[in-house]
Protein backbone atom coordinates (compact mmCIF):
# COMPACT_ATOMS: atom_id res chain seq x y z
CA UNK A 1 0.00 0.00 0.00
CA UNK A 2 1.54 3.40 -0.92
CA UNK A 3 -0.13 6.73 0.38
CA UNK A 4 1.32 10.01 0.61
CA UNK A 5 0.47 11.36 4.22
CA UNK A 6 1.32 15.68 5.40
CA UNK A 7 2.63 15.40 8.54
CA UNK A 8 4.20 18.12 11.19
CA UNK A 9 7.58 17.81 13.12
CA UNK A 10 7.18 19.10 16.60
CA UNK A 11 9.00 18.41 19.49
CA UNK A 12 11.04 15.58 17.82
CA UNK A 13 7.83 13.99 16.91
CA UNK A 14 6.43 13.24 13.60
CA UNK A 15 2.75 14.13 13.74
CA UNK A 16 0.00 12.90 10.83
CA UNK A 17 -2.08 15.84 9.82
CA UNK A 18 -4.98 12.91 9.45
CA UNK A 19 -6.07 10.04 10.68
CA UNK A 20 -3.82 7.04 9.64
CA UNK A 21 -6.11 3.99 10.91
CA UNK A 22 -2.83 1.57 11.00
CA UNK A 23 -2.51 -1.45 13.38
CA UNK A 24 -0.59 -0.59 16.41
CA UNK A 25 2.88 -2.11 15.90
CA UNK A 26 3.01 -1.79 12.29
CA UNK A 27 6.17 -0.31 10.24
CA UNK A 28 5.87 2.18 7.72
CA UNK A 29 8.46 3.70 5.23
CA UNK A 30 8.75 7.31 5.06
CA UNK A 31 10.58 9.47 2.14
CA UNK A 32 10.88 13.31 4.23
CA UNK A 33 10.19 16.04 1.22
CA UNK A 34 10.29 19.79 2.38
CA UNK A 35 11.35 22.99 0.54
CA UNK A 36 13.38 23.87 4.17
CA UNK A 37 12.86 27.41 3.43
CA UNK A 38 14.23 27.51 0.02
CA UNK A 39 12.01 29.73 -1.31
CA UNK A 40 12.65 31.94 1.31
CA UNK A 41 13.06 35.81 -0.36
CA UNK A 42 12.02 33.96 -3.85
CA UNK A 43 10.77 36.46 -6.38
CA UNK A 44 9.82 35.91 -9.90
CA UNK A 45 10.15 38.29 -12.67
CA UNK A 46 8.10 38.53 -15.42
CA UNK A 47 8.98 40.68 -18.25
CA UNK A 48 6.85 43.79 -18.92
CA UNK A 49 4.90 44.36 -22.34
Amino acid sequence: MSRVIKAVYEKGVLRPLEKLDLPEGVRVRLRIEGIYGLLKDWRVETPRS
